[in-house]
């Protein structure tokens, strides 16, 4: 598949519909390389990656499932499976971190944007090698505690987990808006 037919047909596809095979060591390697590829004013590296495969997807999930617990004991079991099963909607999980911290020279706001970068090359990494991915952000990108279970050191945000897999669905893309309504030229003030 060529470049723009990759970046044409890339697609979301939730997780729970991408099942083995995932990307192996080799492939997950390649991925990362590639996701490495963003821009970085400063050449700060303002993200990194953790890997839930196998069981860590569960034992991960379990942790997060009590942590829900603590905040909504309220829940239901049907409630605390879904935190369970987590990280193992999909055969593979990868958390994206964002490192981004004060610097003299580069906005915090841009390093976070590196790691959204990173994220994305991600997906179309995964793409590219014939795999499908959905990346998910929901309460666990803003819960301190939960980015604790997860890996993260202090001063760190989650930026999203990337779910990734072989999709057990064919591709259905969402409608797209016109590019009337989301491209504009600049003109000068006074100007047309």
């Amino acid at each position: 598949m060529d470049a723009l037919e990759l970046l044409k047909t890339r697609k979301s596809i939730s997780a729970p519909f991408l099942a083995e095979p995932a990307p192996g060591e080799a492939e997950l390697a390649e991925m990362f390389t590639i996701a490495s590829r963003v821009p970085d004013h400063g050449k700060l590296v303002p993200w990194r990656f953790i890997v839930f495969r196998g069981k860590a997807r569960t034992e991960a999930g379990a942790a997060l499932a009590a942590l829900y617990r603590r905040h909504h004991p309220e829940a239901d079991e049907k409630r605390l499976e879904e935190e369970r099963q987590r990280l193992a909607r999909a055969p593979l999980a990868v958390a994206v971190v964002s490192k981004a911290a004060p610097h003299p020279k580069i906005p915090e706001f841009e390093q976070l944007l590196s790691g959204a970068n990173a994220a994305m090359n991600l997906e179309l990494a995964a793409h590219a090698l014939g795999y499908a991915a959905q990346w998910t952000t929901e309460w666990i990108a803003y819960d301190e505690e939960a980015g604790r279970i997860l890996g993260l050191k202090a001063g760190e945000r989650l930026i999203g987990i990337i779910h990734i897999g072989t999709s057990t669905v064919p591709p259905v893309d969402r409608p797209r808006p016109p590019l009337a309504e989301i491209v504009s030229y600049w003109t000068a003030p006074g100007e047309g």
